[in-house]
């Protein structure tokens, strides 16, 4: 007879999430994820599978977990500028308790290059970033907040950029300041 789980999976695979995301794959061994998430090895192979197997679904977690957030948020939003304003203050902020920077771009600079699977999913979720930033850009320029003088698209490939940028700059010693005036300026250029 098997043995029920003795944990939430969701609960348990952020908390493997939150020291990837801190720490970096490879910096975190076995023995710190099974302390960490407090669950037994065998429970960890059984329930998430291998190492990388679970990595790959922290990243899948934090993209969905980050997505809603942002989406729900752009929603709420009552101008495009402001939706821009709030996905900035959230690229340099970050979550509440949660480690600075972004586990997608950390894993992305970290193993990208030699690993496809992280690579792939680095890569959708770029894509899927610079979708949202589109469209909030399409919408302020039908809306004339911004300008029409360039693709939205690239626009969107642009401020992209700047948001991966930002993400890598609040894991040093730069002040906040500093980066709200590049979130403020890449804004503004978007000014009719």
């Amino acid at each position: 007879m098997a043995r029920s789980k003795e944990f939430e999976e969701n609960v348990v695979l952020d908390k493997a999430m939150k020291l990837f995301w801190a720490q970096g794959y490879e910096k975190t061994s076995l023995t710190d994820l099974v302390e960490h998430m407090g669950i037994h090895r065998r429970s960890l192979y059984d329930t998430f599978g291998d190492k990388h197997t679970l990595f790959l679904k922290a990243m899948d977690r934090f993209h969905d977990k980050v997505s809603s957030e942002l989406t729900a948020e752009v929603k709420r939003s009552k101008t495009a500028a402001e939706a821009l304003q709030f996905i900035f203050s959230f690229m340099i902020y970050g979550e509440e308790n949660s480690p600075s920077g972004c586990l997608m771009v950390n894993s992305a600079v970290e193993l990208a290059m030699r690993d496809a699977d992280v690579d792939s999913k680095s890569t959708e979720s770029f894509t899927l970033s610079e979708q949202l930033l589109k469209d909030i850009i399409l919408w302020g320029q039908e809306e004339g907040e911004f300008t029409s003088d360039y693709d939205a698209g690239e626009l969107a490939e642009h401020l992209h950029t700047v948001c991966v940028g930002l993400r890598v700059m609040t894991r040093t010693s730069i002040p906040k300041e500093k980066l709200h005036r590049i979130a403020n300026l890449s804004i503004k250029l978007l000014d009719k």
